[in-house]
């Protein structure tokens, strides 16, 4: 396995450098300096032609020559010799390798891409070229040039500059602040950012990971390690290259809005990652997350000697969007007792300039008592009266005296101002994360609200859509495939409405006119109805009509239509003579006393695919910039999300005279573009420009859609560019059971959880034992959601729904390991179902599954004593062998590259699945 073998990067027995030196300057000198200092255990080789000897190791002409297969090759030589050196470890039987010579080449015959054939080729696995190296703390491995080494802890850095890693390094040092791994990537020939998210994320020593990041090349794999790693340790990221203006060339406002480093951002936040956007920030964020736990609520509570710094704390705090906690009365009963007459009564809480230490032990308890405090910010402010040591050591006891009497400790931040390095030692030793300034300690805090509320959002079980929504995504494709058999890049409007009309996107009804009298008699019929209308260019070539005069509106009589039509036709061929025009498209004027105008579509990145835009439009949408983005695929929770990051969030609530806004509709048409991305791929890019919302819902009065020749992925039956797998609705089936009930067989949704509490119901304890290995006596929401919120690029589950009763019957999950070809596999029925052939007909979906996405073998663990499974296995082919470490457990394993129908040839009959018509 894959990860295994990176396991032997960060704990190998043996190393070989290849490069080491004994000259003094030299990047060998440096490594081989550093794995000696770090204390490393095993044995350490140098591989160096032109040396016998090297710092009192001896030297190996080449890795061949070596006496044992080390577990990490290093290498620091020259650039002509680094390709035919790391092939010499990986015939050696190298399992890992890390390339530090730089290379100033990133083309096609760079050292990177000769490495990752290097890598493809043997599967040895490479960081680097380009980079600082690696560091195990635990394991005491410094394989890097770096000028000293962190001290161990359980902060995890991966960074994409070796500058930015050193730079950190020294600031870990100097904060007493511990490490559990350090890896600079460099050009990621091979082990990336993915790689190593999974490592660290499953490494009991790391409790939160740091990364700095200039460009991501496989999104898919990234946000598939990254959405897994934030579920269970916060991972905090530091972008390069906010300001980088790819957006000029795009064609549509949407286009234009999905500007790159706001797609990198709608990408972090989906992942669950806390974005910074410097090393400050980063300081800031690593100081919090090196000493503090995860916890809940932000409701935080300023205490402090001066009340000019509690009421500047309390500024800072709400303009991050926290929350001053509210003193329970009996904690200002309690501090009226301890404190001076003249305290603050509330929160801030201003314990008077002559505070000596005993006031803020004292002061701190009882805030730390109040339930409705979640954390604490405890300034210092030195005057004559309170010595800042004393006052931190008092702080520090009251730390340690809360701790001891609940498993969930409040976390407490200090700012100590005039600090010396006595009291930085006093914080340090207590694992009190600790600041300058007060705006520092408030990102820390923050840092850490916003991290929780991004994993409590990943776990949020999304509501159902509504039941009329029914897109009919092969209408939408035959007005798409037109236009692209016809060498098109934009659809007409005929086309446009049939796309949006096909997904219940309401738009303006429009008739195209190639006269100004057709014109005329069309607005004729408008008028009797609507008053007014319009007139737009109708027109393939052109995109933004206003900016040409291409769009008369509030036209109120035929004659004023007949004029306008005969103006555009006249003069915008003069304009745009290369444009085909069909002629003019006349529209009812659409009258929303109380329509907000709003933009919503789909743009294009080309490293994370298809992204949807929302924000305040109409003709001004670039200059107000007010938009957001978010990667599909959405539900109503994440459309609801991406509305409130922007300002036009707010004037959609009810104001004066102006009712509010249907909001669901709103967000509903968000989810319902997250499926034409879905299930169009043809789609490049989508305006609707602007979209009307009011009271009554929402309407599209103009809309442009950009297409291109685009296939569905084979494996999910969807868009191939979406950056995170969406459902994958091609895996619906139905199943006909032996006693003549219909089952309906789909991939699992997060919605699903109500539905899973009521199937556990019913599942007896000992099938529960059987399939989770020992009792579960509880099914929270954490619980569930963890079955229900599944990545579909990681892990396969279908449910089994009755189709009269709606209830679920069972359930199979294929677990895919991210590095090698193989899946685990669990199943579990309801006790009734069993010998229905339900077992059977899942199994063998599971099993094509796994063949469909290119899987070699699929394993599972089984109890002694589940019979039935065993022999359900051994009908389908599956050797089993008795696990060596877990008495009592078999071990089942299925070899997919055998042909399915070798293996059933000769097996019973199950029962007859059919695929879904949908």
């Amino acid at each position: 396995m894959a990860e295994r073998r990176l396991a032997r990067l960060f704990a190998p027995r043996t190393i070989a450098l290849a490069g080491a030196s004994a000259r003094e300057g030299s990047i060998g000198h440096a490594v081989l300096r550093n794995l000696k200092d770090a204390g490393f255990p095993g044995k350490i080789y140098a591989v160096n032609p032109r040396h016998a000897e090297v710092d009192g190791l001896e030297c190996f002409p080449s890795f061949h020559d070596l006496p044992a297969t080390p577990d990490l090759a290093v290498v620091c030589a020259p650039k002509e010799h680094v390709v035919e050196l790391v092939e010499d470890a990986a015939a050696k039987g190298a399992p890992t390798a890390i390339v530090i010579t730089a290379d100033p080449d990133h083309g096609e015959n760079s050292l990177a891409a000769k490495l990752r054939e290097v890598a493809r080729r043997t599967g040895i696995r490479i960081v680097g070229p380009n980079c600082l190296g690696v560091m195990s703390l635990r394991t005491k491995l410094n394989a890097s040039f770096a000028a000293a080494a962190a001290p161990a802890g359980d902060l995890a850095i991966i960074s994409q500059s070796g500058a930015i890693a050193a730079g950190l390094i020294d600031w870990a040092r100097a904060h007493h602040l511990g490490l559990s791994g350090l890896v600079s990537v460099g050009d990621m020939s091979d082990v990336n950012f993915a790689d190593l998210l999974d490592h660290f994320a499953l490494d009991a020593s790391t409790r939160a990971i740091v990364l700095y990041i200039e460009s991501i090349t496989d999104a898919k794999r990234f946000l598939s390690a990254a959405r897994a790693a934030a579920r269970v340790k916060p991972v905090i990221v530091v972008k390069s290259g906010r300001h980088y203006e790819a957006a000029k060339a795009a064609a549509t406002h949407t286009g234009a809005l999905a500007g790159r480093d706001a797609v990198y951002e709608a990408a972090f936040r989906r992942a669950g990652l806390l974005r910074v956007n410097g090393l400050d920030e980063v300081f800031a964020a690593a100081e919090t997350l090196g000493r503090v736990r995860p916890f809940n609520g932000k409701r935080l509570a300023i205490l402090t000697n001066g009340g000019g710094l509690g009421v500047l704390a309390v500024d800072g705090l709400l303009d991050l969007g926290g929350e001053t906690a509210r003193l329970a009365p009996e904690t200002i009963e309690k501090l009226n007792a301890r404190l001076p007459s003249n305290w603050s009564k509330s929160n801030p809480i201003d314990i008077v300039g002559d505070a000596d230490p005993q006031r803020f032990n004292d002061s701190l308890s009882d805030t730390l008592a109040d339930k409705g405090v979640d954390a604490v910010l405890v300034m210092h402010c030195p005057t004559a009266l309170s010595t800042g040591a004393g006052a931190a050591e008092a702080i520090a006891k009251a730390v340690a005296a809360h701790r001891s009497k609940t498993l969930n400790a409040k976390p407490v931040f200090a700012v100590w101002f005039g600090g010396t390095p006595e009291i930085d030692e006093i914080f340090e030793k207590a694992r009190i994360p600790h600041f300058a300034t007060e705006a520092d300690a408030l990102r820390g805090f923050m840092q850490m609200v916003r991290w929780r509320e991004s994993r409590d959002a990943l776990m949020r079980t999304p509501p159902d859509l509504p039941t009329e929504f029914k897109p009919d995504p092969a209408r939408a494709r035959r007005a798409i495939r037109q236009a692209i058999s016809e060498g098109r890049q934009w659809l007409d409007q005929l086309e446009i409405v049939e796309v949006l009309d096909a997904y219940g996107i309401e738009c303006a009804s429009s008739v195209l006119a190639t006269t100004p009298q057709e014109a005329a008699a069309a607005g004729r019929a408008y008028l009797i109805t609507n008053g007014a209308v319009a007139v737009k260019i109708a027109s393939r070539d052109i995109t933004h009509k206003s900016d040409i005069g291409a769009v008369k509106l509030d036209l109120r009589t035929p004659e004023a239509v007949e004029e306008a039509a005969r103006d555009i036709l006249t003069r915008i061929p003069k304009l745009r003579p290369n444009a085909h025009i069909e002629g003019v498209t006349v529209h009812p004027m659409v009258v929303r006393p109380h329509g907000r105008e709003l933009i919503a579509g789909i743009g294009d990145d080309p490293v994370f695919g298809p992204v949807v835009v929302f924000g305040r439009g109409g003709k001004a949408v670039e200059r107000i910039a007010d938009t957001a983005l978010a990667l599909p695929p959405l539900d109503l929770d994440l459309a609801h999300s991406l509305i409130a990051r922007t300002r036009v969030r707010r004037v959609l609530d009810a104001y004066r005279d102006v009712p509010a806004a249907d909001m669901e509709q709103i967000a509903l048409t968000l989810v319902k573009l997250s499926h034409i991305s879905a299930d169009l791929p043809e789609i490049r890019e989508l305006d609707l420009n602007p979209l009307v919302a009011d009271e009554t819902g929402v309407i599209s009065l103009d809309a442009r859609i950009q297409v291109a020749p685009a296939a569905l992925d084979k494996g999910s039956g969807v868009n191939e560019r979406f950056s995170i797998m969406p459902y994958p609705k091609n895996w619906e089936r139905h199943v006909d059971l032996r006693d003549g009930r219909r089952v309906f067989v789909r991939p699992v949704r997060p919605e699903d959880e109500p539905m899973y509490v009521r199937f556990f119901e019913t599942i007896t304890p000992e099938d529960l034992r059987l399939r989770f290995f020992a009792p579960v006596r509880e099914f929270s929401h954490a619980f569930i959601a963890r079955l229900t919120q599944v990545d579909y690029a990681r892990a396969f589950v279908l449910v089994a729904i009755e189709e009269e009763t709606g209830e679920m019957l069972g359930e199979v999950r294929l677990m895919r390991d991210v590095d090698r070809p193989v899946g685990e596999y669990a199943v579990i029925l309801r006790g009734d179902l069993k010998g229905q052939g339900l077992g059977w007909a899942l199994m063998t979906f599971m099993i094509a599954h796994a063949e469909e996405v290119g899987l070699h073998e699929v394993e599972g663990q089984v109890l002694d004593e589940n019979v039935t499974m065993l022999g359900m296995c051994a009908n389908l082919g599956f050797k089993i062998s008795a696990d060596p470490d877990e008495p009592g457990v078999r071990l089942v394993r299925l070899d997919l590259d055998r042909p399915m129908d070798e293996v059933l040839a000769d097996k019973p009959a199950a029962a007859q699945p059919e695929r879904s018509a949908a």
